[in-house]
């Protein structure tokens, strides 16, 4: 299983990974609209062939020191983005409904392996990686057709799934980091009261106010991290130790299914997978 792997760059040089983090677009060929930033959990350096693919990092990872590449000097200058600007859709999107999915879902049948595990691809550049290596995609166009069919549609947790997911409103804060939770929607998760709720950016976050409020309880939600789909909280499987990090950092990393926990901590080092009942307020994760 391909493991995740963010690698740090100066404002001199491009990415060594040649693709988008984001929409898998080819960073060489998008120079002007292109864009760098640091993750807030580990400083990673990424780099991004749009605005809209920076934002969408912003909104579920939290980043900082944002550069935009400036044509005249060819090196990345900083810049100010906006705390309230976002972009919901991918400016792509209807030109991959209309064309890109229907042919990579062909392409993809006619010159790839049908064993190719997208459970196994954190991001969609790594994805294009591998595409690149083992398939036959003999143009760009090809390439990336195929790996939005793949990581849009097939996929499961694509773009198509999005009415499983945890819903937020933008104006809902975690009442205990104070974040607003909508920034980060892979990571969301709920707890519901008879007669409220407070949504969270991530496990640790909503497990600290459980064990303090625990009473009246109805139902809590977290998002599973293959899937983002909302699942059972007290019915999850959790990760913890492993080298992925939420927007606060060291995270419980929840999966619906035992499997997919057991797969995740061996391709990102989790130390131990826990039960909802086996979390305790001692683990070292909540000191972090």
């Amino acid at each position: 299983m391909k493991k995740l792997i963010l690698i740090a760059i100066s404002t001199f040089f491009l990415s060594a990974n040649e693709w988008c983090p984001v929409t898998g677009l080819q960073i060489s060929k998008n120079l002007e609209t292109s864009y760098q930033a640091k993750l807030e959990a580990n400083n990673a350096l990424r780099t991004y062939a749009s605005l809209y693919a920076l934002l969408q990092d912003r909104q579920n990872y939290g980043i900082h020191e944002i550069k935009k590449y400036d044509t005249n000097s060819k090196t990345y200058i900083h810049v100010d983005i906006k705390d309230g600007l976002h972009v919901e859709k991918n400016p792509l999107q209807t030109i991959y409904k209309k064309r890109y999915y229907s042919m990579g879902k062909k392409l993809f049948k006619k010159r790839c392996s049908d064993n190719i595990d997208l459970d196994s691809f954190f991001e969609i550049s790594d994805l294009k990686d591998e595409l690149k290596r083992y398939c036959k995609l003999d143009s760009s166009l090809y390439l990336h057709a195929t790996t939005v069919y793949l990581w849009d549609v097939k996929r499961v947790g694509g773009v198509v799934f999005n009415e499983k997911k945890i819903q937020v409103n933008r104006d809902e804060k975690c009442p205990v980091c104070g974040m607003y939770v909508y920034k980060y929607p892979r990571w969301a998760g709920k707890i519901y009261y008879t007669d409220k709720h407070y949504s969270f950016d991530g496990v640790k976050d909503l497990m600290k106010w459980y064990f303090k409020h625990k009473k009246g309880v109805v139902e809590i939600q977290v998002t599973d991290y293959y899937s983002q789909h909302a699942i059972d909280a007290k019915k999850a499987f959790y990760v913890v130790g492993s080298n992925i990090y939420g927007p606060m950092g060291h995270e419980l990393i929840p999966f619906s299914e035992f499997e997919d926990a057991k797969n995740f901590m061996i391709d990102h080092k989790g130390k131990k997978i826990l039960k909802f009942s086996d979390i305790l307020y001692s683990l070292s994760v909540f000191k972090t």
